[in-house]
């Protein structure tokens, strides 16, 4: 039997990304949340500002659960979805825990996918933001940006 070996990403890395997160929304006086999710999409590390949106907790940990799982940040969705037909749109779209606007990327170290990092509750602008300070910071690869 062969059998498959993958690499996960800490809960140290875990804990400092979320941690650097959060201070990059601090430094942009934003609120949120940011999850951390290994390799089987599974929260290995969550951090939420007290005043961020309610909701943002959930949809953080849905943009990084859907950034491992296929591996492409969830800001490039609208691109790739352009090739797709509409039965495959829709059919995404109804996935649970789907997310296909920014704050989502696959954690990749050496080239290989390890995890996932969401950030919700400033603009889509400001939670990429604070994921790529997150990302930069735990040493991530520049091609998961």
């Amino acid at each position: 039997m062969n059998i498959v070996k993958q690499s996960s990403v800490s809960w140290a890395s875990a804990q400092q990304a979320c941690a650097t997160a959060m201070q990059q929304a601090q430094a942009l006086s934003v609120h949120i949340s940011v999850a951390v999710v290994d390799r089987g999409g599974r929260t290995i590390a969550f951090l939420c500002d007290p005043l961020a949106p309610l909701h943002c907790s959930d949809i953080a940990t849905d943009k990084a659960y859907t950034a491992t799982s296929f591996g492409l940040p969830t800001h490039r969705w609208t691109e790739v979805s352009q090739g797709m037909s509409n039965a495959v749109k829709e059919g995404l779209l109804q996935r649970d825990r789907m997310v296909m606007f920014g704050g989502g990327f696959p954690i990749v170290v050496d080239g290989e996918r390890v995890g996932g990092i969401g950030v919700s509750g400033a603009s889509e602008a400001q939670d990429m933001e604070c994921a790529v300070a997150a990302l930069n910071k735990i040493g991530a690869d520049r091609e998961s940006v």
